[in-house]
Formats: structure tokens, C-alpha cells, sequence
């Protein structure tokens, strides 16, 4: 294994590509949670219903990005990591100041002017981790990949946090949507100097290679099989925040809990312990020398705040928002979990992997959430929760336990 100098390590951790991947990161998670933060006072500003109108709304975001995921991650291994870093953030980026006006749409229904835009910010929003992971992972020497991931999921995470101060500071909703949209145009700029992977160009004019086929996930069993369990292990971490905290408030009447909980507050702690989780996981795997043990260790304790959180251990509002942080601590493997959907395939495929696989996870929220509400009915909102969690975590560990390690797995190969 190669070492290098502190000097060394601080030029390739902090070189362009990693901080404007981790910048890019940080406006695509202020303005995809935007949406979660002011579900609540936006809906009630257009006169629809937070929860039934919400989850439709909520629900055509994922679908866009799980639409999204598959458009942008084929045109980053066809046309360049950075086409993806351009295009993506400029579509989300508009349909964000676009929300902004939502109030002063009359000319067709709230609730489906509300989810068309959302659906169109979700496209947009789905190419921003994938590339920027992409060419952070192909720019990095090996030995700092896991380190450098880390750092730019932990710092784009923090928008979550910024997002939630933004609604506050600034009094209306509908100017955090506009600010959310400034600051994605105002990055673009700083994107102009950054330079294309050099693995990707290494083939970019080889004609006898196929780049991003998204069918040839399906076309090999084996291909196929370690695309599944990728997308598996990340399903932990979008139950918790999909479920848990999207719907704090009606936990919050479950567990008895006197004081309303706020899911913009329980969204904003949740991310608040996921930036730092993200943090820790590419020091923990660098530690253990594996993702897999990092992985599995951080799903664990997840395991353990989901349990204590859902049986007795919530029982006032700060509690609920201690458990948020806790659970968002355990789930800080995300960075984690893109770097080895990441490494797990060819150059030639690998933008399509790692677009396609946190925005396919993304979207199974949509299927939690009507597993969730389909549940609650006839065992009530915890015990609903919990039947959707014992699916999302069974597939998560074992998914875990059976993917190759990839820890200084070289990526300089095709499929």
C-alpha cells in the first residue's frame, strides 16, 4: 500500500474535484429535503391536506429521482462525469425558484402544480451524488477513496441543516426555495474549472466498449446480483429518514409524546447526525480496512436506536430528536454505501451504477411509505413502522454480509 506525506493527503483531499463535488452535494440535500422541511407550512399556505397531499407530492419527487437516477448516470458514462454535474444541478436548480411561485399559481390544481415541479427538481437532484462520487472515486488514489468520499457526503449533508435555519431566517418558505435555487446556479460557475476523470477519458473514444447500458445490470447474474445487493444495503438508511422523521409528527401522537414534533426539526437532527456519521465512516473503514465492517457495524447501531426509539425510549420531543441524530449517526454509512456501489463495477458502467443505486433506494420510500400507511390501519403507526423496518434491515445486513469487499480495489477495468 502506498503512503503519503500529510502535504500529500491534504492535496488530494482537498483538491477542485472534492470540493466541488462536496459543494454540489451540499445544495442537492438543502433542496432535495427542502421540500420534507416545510411540508407542513407550504401545504397549509395552498390550503392542502400536510399528510394526504404530501405524500403525493413526496412520492413523485422519488419517482423523478429514481427517473433521474437512470437518465444522468447513463449520460455521465457516455458523455463525461461532468456533463452530469452541469446539467443536473441546472434543472433542479430552476424548479426550485420555481416552487418559490407556487403561491401565485392559479391556473391549474395546487396539488399537481406542487408535484410536477418536485417531480422535475427529483430528476435533476438524482444526478448530483452519483457524479460527483464518480469522479471524486476515479481522482483519488485508492488508499484515500473511502477518506475523501467521506468528506464530501459529510459536508454535503450539512444542507439539510442550512435548509432548515434558511425556512426560519428567512420567514416564508417560498424564499428558501428561491435561495436553495440561487446557490445551485451560483455553483456552476465554480464547476468551469474542474476537470473531466481520467479514467473515463482513458475510454471515452473507445468504440468497442459499451458505456452507460443500464440493461446490462439485468443481462448477467452476476452483475445483476451484486446491483441488488447495493441497492439493499442502502435501504436502511431512507427508512429512517423516509419514515421515521418525514413522519415524526404522527410518532410523535403515537408514542404519547404531549408537545407536537416537528418533522422539519426531526429532518434537521436526523442530518445533523448523518454528516457526522459520514464523517466517521470513511475514517472507520480506513481503520478496519473494509466497507463491509463499517457498514454492517454502523446498521447495527441503527438497529438499536430505531428499537429504543419506537418502545419507550421517546417520550418528549427532545428525546424523539436525540433518537433523530442517533439513527442519523447509524445511517452516516451513506457515503459509504455510494463508494462501494462505486467500486463494485467497471468504468465503463460505473456513473450508472453509482447515479442509478442511491436514487433507486431513494425511491423505495415510495414502497415503504405505502407498506407504512397500508399497515397502519389495522396495527397502528409503530407497529407499522416496525414491520416495514424488520424488511428494510433484513435485506440491509444480509446484503452486507454477502457483496465482495472492495476496500483498495483498483477501478481501472471495464465490464
Amino acid at each position: 500500500m502506498k503512503t503519503f506525506t500529510r502535504k500529500e493527503k491534504f492535496g488530494y483531499l482537498f483538491s477542485l474535484p472534492v470540493i466541488v463535488a462536496a459543494l454540489g452535494y451540499f445544495v442537492d440535500i438543502y433542496d432535495l429535503l427542502l421540500f420534507g422541511i416545510v411540508r407542513i407550512p407550504s401545504l397549509q399556505t395552498l390550503k392542502l391536506n400536510p399528510d394526504v397531499a404530501g405524500s403525493i407530492i413526496n412520492n413523485w419527487q422519488m419517482f423523478g429521482l429514481l427517473l433521474g437516477g437512470i437518465l444522468w448516470g447513463v449520460l455521465g458514462d457516455k458523455k463525461g462525469r461532468l456533463s452530469v454535474l452541469f446539467g443536473s444541478i441546472l434543472v433542479y436548480s430552476l424548479a426550485n425558484i420555481a416552487c418559490g411561485f407556487l403561491p401565485h399559481i392559479h391556473f391549474m390544481d395546487k396539488t399537481f402544480a406542487y408535484a410536477t415541479l418536485r417531480f422535475i427538481a427529483g430528476i435533476g437532484l438524482a444526478g448530483e451524488l452519483g457524479a460527483g462520487i464518480t469522479l471524486v472515486a476515479e481522482s483519488l488514489p485508492k488508499e484515500l477513496r473511502a477518506i475523501g468520499t467521506s468528506l464530501v457526503a459529510g459536508f454535503g449533508l450539512f444542507g439539510a441543516v442550512v435548509a432548515n435555519f434558511t425556512v426560519k431566517m428567512s420567514g416564508d418558505w417560498t424564499y428558501a426555495y428561491m435561495i436553495g435555487g440561487a446557490l445551485g446556479l451560483g455553483l456552476l460557475f465554480l464547476r468551469i474549472g474542474v476537470l473531466e476523470s481520467g479514467i473515463f477519458k482513458d475510454i471515452e473514444h473507445e468504440t468497442t466498449i459499451k458505456k452507460g447500458n443500464f440493461f446490462s445490470f439485468f443481462t448477467n447474474y452476476n452483475r445483476f446480483i451484486r446491483y441488488m445487493k447495493c441497492i439493499g444495503i442502502g435501504l436502511p438508511t431512507w427508512f429512517c429518514i423516509g419514515i421515521l422523521a418525514f413522519f415524526s409528527n404522527q410518532f410523535g401522537i403515537a408514542l404519547g409524546i404531549k408537545e407536537p414534533v416537528d418533522p422539519a426539526q426531526a429532518i434537521m437532527w436526523a442530518y445533523i447526525g448523518i454528516s457526522a456519521g459520514d464523517f466517521l465512516s470513511g475514517f472507520i473503514s480506513h481503520f478496519l480496512k473494509s466497507r463491509k465492517k463499517a457498514i454492517l457495524y454502523m446498521m447495527l447501531f441503527t438497529l438499536i436506536g430505531v428499537f429504543l426509539l419506537l418502545f419507550g425510549g421517546a417520550n418528549t420531543t427532545y428525546m424523539y430528536y436525540f433518537y433523530c441524530v442517533w439513527l442519523g449517526l447509524g445511517t452516516g454509512y451513506w457515503a459509504m454505501f455510494v463508494t462501494v456501489g462505486s467500486e463494485q463495477f467497471g468504468t465503463n458502467i460505473r456513473s450508472t451504477a453509482t447515479t442509478t443505486i442511491p436514487n433507486i433506494v431513494r425511491g423505495t420510500v415510495i414502497i415503504m411509505v405505502f407498506l407504512f400507511n397500508h399497515f397502519k390501519p389495522t396495527t397502528g403507526v409503530i407497529y407499522a413502522a416496525v414491520l416495514v423496518g424488520l424488511i428494510a434491515f433484513t435485506i440491509g445486513i444480509y446484503s452486507t454480509l454477502t457483496i465482495s469487499e472492495t476496500h483498495n480495489k483498483d477501478l481501472d477495468f471495464t465490464e
